[in-house]
């Protein structure tokens, strides 16, 4: 389902004989500036987390989105090309006035990064297309490019292979696709979180001081 507004309004239209699940716009809505930029600290996502993790429970099949059709890129926000506090029709603007290009190499990080985060965290994992490649793009019709498939530049390529490791490992593990979920440190810059079932851990540690993370997998 695709309904947009406060957790218990999403979650009202979730349950027996409703929807199994709808994107959770929440956990993006935080999640976004969280990992685009330097500023918001990942108590801010920590605390989207805890939230939704309340809302749906701690196993849900809610939406994890890295972006939609609605909105801007997010590799185009995580490079300064565009601003979060920019309005949409602005947005729209520069989509339609401007070509827009990855300007910033550090931003493939970053979105290698948020899926990573959506790919350890409870809920289902969406890549809206072209993200694994980190495609650049301001507001529609700008955001809806066509797919590459070829001819992908080194940084793209080396996203795609990276995020492609990463869907292997969620689809593989079960502690990341059934294991419980707990907050192991939570501080300004780094957010630690643990999955298990039964002997089946994995630890995962987001770094926004250096944008990387790391997933330790114990069998």
């Amino acid at each position: 389902g695709e309904t947009y507004g406060t957790h218990d309004l999403i979650d009202s239209y979730v349950g027996s004989g409703l929807l199994d699940a709808q994107f959770d716009f929440n956990m993006y809505d935080n999640a976004l500036p969280v990992f685009a930029t330097q500023d918001e600290s990942m108590t801010r996502l920590c605390d989207a987390l805890e939230a939704s993790l309340s809302t749906y429970g701690h196993h849900h099949l809610m939406g994890n989105i890295t972006g939609n059709q609605d909105k801007p890129r997010f590799i185009s926000y995580a490079d300064g090309t565009l601003d979060l506090n920019t309005s949409t029709m602005e947005h729209k603007r520069k989509g339609w006035k401007e070509t827009i290009h990855v300007l910033d190499s550090l931003a493939y990080n970053k979105m290698a990064m948020f899926n990573a985060f959506n790919m350890t965290i409870p809920g289902i994992p969406i890549i809206y297309y072209g993200d694994e490649i980190g495609m650049a793009g301001a507001g529609d019709p700008d955001n809806r490019r066509m797919m590459r498939f070829e001819n992908l530049k080194e940084h793209e390529a080396a996203l795609q292979k990276e995020i492609a490791k990463l869907t292997t490992l969620r689809n593989t593990n079960m502690a990341l696709l059934y294991g419980d979920f707990e907050i192991v440190e939570n501080t300004d810059k780094k957010l630690i979180y643990e999955r298990k079932y039964f002997d089946n851990e994995v630890l995962i540690t987001l770094d926004k001081s250096t944008w990387t993370y790391s997933i330790k997998v114990d069998d």
